[in-house]
């Protein structure tokens, strides 16, 4: 990942949490649901790595939100 978009993928991890959070599950509950490892998870969280349509469209459907709302960066 290039260090430049670093701060945009911890945005976007920060909304995962958020969006998890708001559901009531833990990390190792969206992983199962997600069919990805909880590790995974915790990185996408941090910012530490980059996240495939795959992932983000099944972190949609178990978080009920649009890729828009994932994306949907505060200031």
């Amino acid at each position: 990942m290039k260090a430049e978009y670093q701060e945009l993928y911890e945005k976007f991890g920060l909304n995962v949490v958020y969006y998890r959070k708001r559901k009531k599950l833990t990390q190792l509950q969206l992983a199962e649901l997600a069919d990805v490892d909880r590790s995974h998870i915790s990185a996408i969280e941090l910012g530490k790595v980059g996240v495939s349509f795959d992932v983000i469209f099944k972190l949609c459907e178990v978080l009920d939100v649009t890729p828009k709302e994932l994306f949907d960066f505060r200031a």
